[in-house]
């Protein structure tokens, strides 16, 4: 009887295998696109060893020697100065800098590991100093520093990296209702007129850091250690110095940028803190809103007005240290993904579209989509998102409108010429049409990449690594085992997590540095 009542009972339904979305534009599914963004994502992010961790401090104990080096015989740095150390070089969009000024380098190729060093020529950190940002003569997100109301041994020891005004035109009566204009973490409370001279030049900045630094480095190539990288290669790129370092196995590229650094925030994004955020209720408002910084870099629209003596770009990177550490896991590797392929759309010819647009268009996105949607578990998700930045760029190149997502009213791809832009939109919608073959095409350089740090490794276990013999490692010794240990603990607690630095210049083999609000 029991076995006639089961023959007719009703079954439980089959499960249905649920059919894979497909992406209208190319035909293919979103489940093997998923599965391509995330093997990329693996293989760039890499094996980051003990050894490596080792050769990465390494060579960022030789940047801060070199850089202690420079305010010991020069003076002009800040005693007890705070670097901000940022994971990727300029060229992965870290910094809203001019693409055609960044020089290029190829990751296997020209280094393994790279990293973007902000130096603070200058640290306006103090409250009670006022701070005068000249906004009247600059595009929205440019600024003119004038050190007019700084104490006189500032102005002495940056007087050879200041202009003065001559011959200047009388200010016209309209221009008293702009005093608005004129704007700092501090608003001055100073006549216009006031300002006007003392003005600290990028370009006068960027020529003495690029002088100082090629001088160190001699310095220390003459005295040479065991153990402390040489670089093989320091060039200038626009207003960057790009040293490659050979440390061990590993080829560690810096970008080192000099730059004006603020405590506080600028009146002229106050806006910014009146809307609403993906990262609200995440970090304080205190941490989202800790600094900003000065980059020594102009306007790219050429004008007759355009000063690139004078122009100095606002940048909120601390901000975006934090604001990354917000950014769900799903579209963070989409934004890293599409970074990949981006990255060699781009590069040849230059058209003034940096990988620094695809970073606010990331921000943007996460303020206009519900984290539900952002953080969506299904498998799909980073298919969906990386697509979707895709779309979104595409939008922003056709119609040449990219605000600032601190300053809206800054429109990053204003300077884009309508050749440039169809240019780049027609490379964007054959990437669009095939994305999975642009995937596959960057996953053989990311493996490629592999390849060669992998060879390199095997050279130089066999006695012809890439460091001379006379900067070898030698024998691993206990300390070095310990110190290894540290590093990688620190790398697995703190993934892709950017470090700010004090550098205590007549102590140069104890740098202390910060990860977040860790110090070690």
């Amino acid at each position: 009887m029991e076995t006639l009542m089961s023959a007719v009972a009703p079954r439980a339904p089959a499960t249905v295998k649920r059919v894979s979305e497909v992406d209208f534009r190319s035909g293919t599914t979103l489940e093997q696109l998923s599965a391509q963004v995330q093997e990329l994502v693996q293989l760039e992010q890499g094996e980051f060893g003990d050894q490596t961790a080792l050769e990465v401090h390494t060579a960022k104990d030789f940047i801060f020697n070199m850089l202690g080096l420079v305010q010991k015989v020069d003076q002009r740095l800040p005693v007890a100065n705070e670097y901000l150390l940022l994971s990727g070089g300029a060229r992965e969009g870290v910094l809203d800098l001019n693409p055609e000024d960044l020089g290029d380098y190829a990751k296997g190729v020209d280094f393994d590991l790279d990293f973007t060093l902000l130096v603070p020529a200058l640290k306006l950190h103090d409250r009670n100093q006022p701070v005068t940002l000249d906004m009247r003569h600059s595009p929205p997100c440019h600024s003119w520093l004038s050190l007019c109301l700084c104490d006189p041994a500032v102005l002495t020891r940056w007087s050879i990296c200041c202009q003065d005004e001559k011959n200047r035109d009388k200010v016209v009566e309209d221009e008293e209702e702009e005093t608005d204009a004129v704007l700092g973490s501090i608003p001055s409370l100073q006549p216009l007129q006031s300002l006007d001279g003392c003005y600290f030049s990028p370009l006068l900045v960027t020529d003495w850091f690029w002088s100082v630094v090629g001088m160190a480095v001699e310095e220390l190539r003459r005295n040479p250690q065991r153990g402390i990288p040489v670089p093989d290669r320091v060039e200038r790129n626009g207003p960057l110095t790009t040293l490659i370092l050979t440390a061990g196995t590993s080829r560690i590229l810096y970008d080192l940028l000099p730059v004006v650094s603020f405590r506080g925030w600028p009146a002229v994004a106050q806006g910014w803190l009146t809307t609403n955020h993906f990262w609200d209720g995440k970090i304080t408002e205190e941490e989202a809103i800790s600094g900003f910084y000065l980059l020594p870099c102009c306007s790219p629209a050429a004008s007759p007005s355009t000063r690139p003596d004078r122009e100095w770009r606002l940048a909120f990177s601390r901000s975006e240290v934090q604001l990354k550490k917000c950014v769900p896991y799903p579209m963070a590797q989409a934004f890293q993904a599409a970074k990949a392929v981006l990255s060699r759309l781009l590069a040849r010819p230059r058209t003034g579209l940096s990988l620094y647009h695809l970073r606010t268009l990331m921000f943007w996105a996460c303020d206009r989509l519900p984290v539900t949607y952002l953080s969506c578990a299904d498998h799909e998700t980073p298919a969906r998102l990386f697509l979707g930045l895709l779309d979104d760029l595409a939008h922003c190149i056709l119609g040449k409108n990219c605000p600032n997502h601190f300053l809206p009213q800054c429109n990053m791809l204003e300077h884009l010429t309508d050749s440039a832009a169809l240019l780049v939109a027609r490379k964007l919608a054959h990437l669009r049409s095939d994305p999975a073959e642009h995937l596959r095409a960057a996953l053989e350089q990311a493996q490629q990449a592999c390849q060669l740090k992998r060879e390199a490794a095997v050279a130089a276990s066999n006695g012809h690594g890439l460091s001379s013999p006379s900067h070898g490692y030698g024998a691993g010794s206990p300390q070095d085992d310990r110190l290894a240990q540290r590093l990688q603990q620190l790398v697995t607690e703190n993934p892709g997590k950017s470090i700010s630095v004090f550098l205590n210049p007549d102590d140069v083999t104890r740098p202390h540095f910060r990860i977040d609000d860790k110090f070690y």
